[in-house]
């Protein structure tokens, strides 16, 4: 056991070194490496991980060689959505989310079809495998960031996606319990006509605690940075700036309503989730055109990346 850490390091060194190949037991296997944020320590870990191709997009299983227990890089990733991946010599981020039921099953499939030792883990033990598809995050093609009002506008664009992504994810599971696409589990919010509804999934989850842990950062950032900077050299804009904190304050507490409703899932009231997401959706669609309008012109002069320093 206490080797186990120095052999993830020699991988992840030699994968690093050689383009993304490593030798040993990966030699001209398809390897990447996985880095995520500790559940409990907030540090980040880097894992080397098998992989499979499927629709685009990279499935990681937790497979833990049979073991009883998922590895901790599946309890780190519930925790927290956004991983770092490297594939070959390229590194992007993704947002974790895991199959389940009836899906997790057709793409373990499709996993031992390509490599039949999962099905060999899976044998191993009596927990089920959870399947983790890896999605890119970002634009297929996005604008070029010259400067430090482009920067800004990158990530109001990725959090307007996600946002987006969210909330259509949530409108499908509604129409689906509608067509009767989703089978009643007990203890679920109730919704007029339709009886019991079921939870929320993992799918809408992750991609509602990545959106939220983004929009989170990217507040802070402004609060403890970029405002203040601006505030030096902009005095007039001292309204503005106090107003857009307020609206952080709010979104704040908009968010830890949203996660504490995603908590636990299995109990997560959707039609309740559903609303809060809306009033989450009006107070940022709102918030973004405001600081775009305030904030983006005075940045529009800035590079960015800033220019290294002259010695």
């Amino acid at each position: 056991m206490s080797s186990a850490p120095s052999f993830n390091q020699s991988v992840i060194d030699e994968f690093r070194a050689n383009g993304g190949k490593a030798g040993g037991p990966f030699e001209g296997g398809d390897l990447l490496l996985l880095t995520t944020t500790g559940a409990r320590s907030g540090a980040e870990h880097t894992t080397p991980l098998g992989y499979v191709r499927h629709d685009g997009q990279l499935l990681v299983v937790g497979s833990n060689m049979g073991a009883p227990r998922h590895p901790a890089w599946y309890h780190n990733l519930l925790a927290h959505p956004l991983v770092q991946v490297e594939i070959g010599t390229e590194r992007y981020a993704a947002v974790a989310v895991p199959a389940e039921g009836a899906r997790r099953d057709r793409l373990f499939a499709h996993v031992v079809r390509a490599v039949p030792g999962y099905g060999d883990y899976q044998a191993n033990t009596s927990r089920v495998l959870p399947v983790v598809a890896l999605e890119r995050t970002g634009e297929d093609a996005p604008a070029p960031v010259r400067t430090l009002a482009d920067k800004v506008m990158e990530v109001h664009t990725w959090l307007r996606a996600q946002l987006e992504h969210v909330r259509a994810e949530v409108d499908a599971h509604f129409a689906a319990v509608a067509e009767g696409g989703e089978r009643p589990a007990p203890g679920q919010g109730r919704v007029p006509g339709q009886g019991r509804m079921p939870g929320l999934g993992l799918q809408i989850r992750q991609h509602c605690l990545a959106f939220c842990r983004t929009l989170e950062a990217h507040h802070t950032g402004e609060d403890n940075g970029l405002f203040p900077a601006m505030e030096s050299h902009h005095p007039e804009l001292g309204a503005a700036f106090e107003r857009l904190r307020d609206e952080h304050r709010t979104m704040a507490r908009l968010q830890g309503e949203l996660a504490a409703l995603l908590a636990d899932i299995g109990s997560a009231d959707p039609v309740r989730f559903r609303a809060e997401l809306e009033r989450m959706a009006q107070e940022l669609t709102a918030h973004l055109a405001y600081e775009e309008e305030v904030v983006l012109p005075p940045l529009a002069g800035i590079p960015f990346p800033p220019p290294a320093p002259r010695p």
